[in-house]
């Protein structure tokens, strides 16, 4: 998984190696200290969390003394374990309720339909039941291709009209695994703009109709966020968020971006959970969160650093 995991963020790792080539052998000092956060910056960390990063690295350092001031690189990594550690969310389902019901919200080419496929596999493989809801009633496209991740894990879809109430379907969807066994409820939605109120308003239907079924339901409302998008995803989950509470977040497309740092500002500004990172295109590459994985794939192999 590590492996996986350091070949998807390679991006990042080189953005962000590149950034600090030369840094390393330099003991740390205010200036170094401004090229770092420099090069935090440019790999999507953001402002903000660049600053609080060296903020709390200079802190660390300087207790340490001499030794904090050789071994900033050391210090540096293990910080951002500690700072996304909070936030290590889990694909686990408890054993009760049943169904028990996951929401996955984004917005339209996140990778969500993608990513409800994903988790349907990974529900099939640890032994559950899953049934899938295409819940995006206005996109004929995204039905068809649910369904066709349906076929190919021959898992049970419940499927409604072209431009049906989403929130009917769920309902309906529900009584069915309920009478049928189906353990999990992997409901989709229609991708919308967090900042259009009248979509946001009909996404808030579906956890009112639920709740007449089970007062706890959805037990889960995920954001799907396109990694490529870097900072542009904090906005979406304020905006999410504001609409609907949150429990989780996963972040897909990782394999394509050099904005990994992205994961460490979603930690620090809203301590979600980061339930898995989306690896690549196949069914398996969904990856729970693991801080320490993480923290050691986004920056560069250091090995062991000798400070001049």
């Amino acid at each position: 998984m590590l492996n996986r995991l350091r070949q998807s963020l390679s991006k990042t790792t080189a953005a962000l190696g590149g950034a600090l080539s030369g840094l390393f052998t330099r003991k740390l000092d205010e200036a170094l200290l401004q090229e770092i956060e420099d090069a935090l910056v440019s790999t999507d960390f953001g402002v903000e969390t660049s600053a609080q990063v060296i903020s709390l690295l200079r802190d660390r350092c300087h207790k340490a003394g001499r030794a904090g001031a050789e071994q900033w690189p050391q210090q540096l990594q293990e910080l951002l374990q500690e700072m996304v550690q909070p936030c290590v969310g889990s694909l686990a389902i408890p054993a009760s309720p049943r169904p028990y019901c996951i929401l996955v919200v984004g917005v339209n080419g996140s990778g969500k339909t993608t990513t409800l496929a994903k988790l349907a596999h990974h529900y099939q493989a640890s032994g559950h039941r899953p049934l899938l809801v295409a819940g995006d009633t206005f996109r004929a496209a995204a039905v068809e291709q649910l369904g066709s991740w349906a076929q190919r894990l021959n898992c049970p879809i419940i499927t409604g009209a072209h431009g049906g109430d989403p929130a009917a379907l769920a309902y309906q969807a529900w009584q069915q695994a309920s009478q049928q066994g189906n353990d999990v409820l992997l409901i989709d939605t229609a991708g919308r703009l967090p900042n259009k109120p009248n979509l946001m308003a009909e996404l808030q239907k579906l956890p009112r109709v639920l709740e007449k079924l089970d007062v706890t339901a959805p037990q889960q409302r995920w954001l799907v966020l396109d990694g490529t998008t870097g900072q542009h995803a904090l906005r979406q989950v304020e905006l999410f968020q504001q609409a609907m509470p949150l429990t989780g977040l996963i972040v897909s497309k990782l394999d394509g971006s050099s904005k990994g740092g992205m994961i460490v500002a979603l930690a620090a500004s809203f301590k979600l959970p980061i339930i898995a990172l989306g690896t690549g295109e196949q069914l398996d590459d969904l990856q729970p969160f693991v801080a320490e994985d993480f923290a050691a794939s986004v920056l560069p192999e250091m090995g062991s650093v000798e400070v001049g």
